[in-house]
């Protein structure tokens, strides 16, 4: 069974750090196309950092664009979020997301592109 579990989401003050962590097991994904999404109650999971198939070019959403950086890991820990300067904006579930295609750059945001989901972990940025 393929399995995604993120961990690393906390409580933090405006201003401060997260990294999280994908797990997998069941199959690798090294040198698969991996995201990050993040959703709030009653919103639309939102695009947040992908990483390409391959030799990992990476994508940020404009909101996070400068403070968030996704990382290819290895086998085990496929894909890393580094969270800096954090916001109350970014306040939500962060979930991790892989497949085994090829998606092209347009497709990185859509939901649909992606077949492997985790069960996300909570970020709460709050003074």
């Amino acid at each position: 069974q393929v399995q995604l579990v993120e961990s690393g989401g906390g409580l933090v003050h405006p201003g401060g750090s997260l990294r999280l962590s994908c797990a997998a097991s069941g199959r690798s994904f090294t040198n698969s196309a991996m995201a990050w999404f993040r959703q709030t109650p009653g919103k639309e999971r939102e695009f947040v950092a992908g990483l390409k198939r391959g030799m990992g070019t990476t994508y940020a959403a404009g909101p996070v664009k400068g403070r968030f950086t996704v990382s290819r890991g290895n086998d085990k820990n496929p894909a890393y979020l580094q969270m800096n300067n954090l916001k109350p904006e970014d306040t939500a579930v962060y979930y991790c997301a892989a497949t085994s295609g090829s998606p092209i750059v347009s497709s990185l945001g859509l939901a649909s592109t992606w077949e492997y989901w985790g069960q996300g972990t909570q970020v709460t940025v709050s003074s």
